[in-house]
């Protein structure tokens, strides 16, 4: 079964940086072909999109609240995105997703396929 699984998550300062990746797990996905997003979700919160990035890596979107701070890249030989997030703040704990679908979109429904979501806590 086609499986994306992010890794990087952990424990950060409130002002530090770190890396979120996402990588297809499996044959049966290739990334390359896909459209890439990532979304949060903090405890009692709906899930929020944070960013996504066209197959070719050309084109991205990012939402008001991480714009600046949070930057998506892609290296699709080693079959892989990334998230760089910095200047993190306590707002920005929460279980991180990434997804995979056929265009850029800002809504959960266009994505076919999830990871099973990476912890991020920042301590103040």
């Amino acid at each position: 079964q086609a499986q994306l699984v992010e890794s990087g998550g952990g424990l950060v300062q409130a002002g530090g940086s770190i890396r979120l990746s996402c990588a297809a797990s499996g044959r049966t996905l290739t990334l390359s072909n896909h459209a890439i997003a990532w979304f949060r979700q903090a405890p009692g919160k709906e899930r929020e999109f944070l960013a996504a990035m066209s197959w070719s890596g050309g084109d991205a979107s990012y939402a008001d609240s991480v714009k600046g701070r949070f930057t998506m890249s892609r290296d699709n030989a080693k079959r892989s995105v990334y998230l760089q997030m910095n200047s993190l703040n306590a707002e920005d704990t929460a279980t991180y997703y990434c997804a995979a679908g056929g265009a850029i979109a800002a809504v959960e429904r266009r994505y076919q396929y999830w990871g099973h979501g990476t912890q991020v806590t920042v301590s103040s």
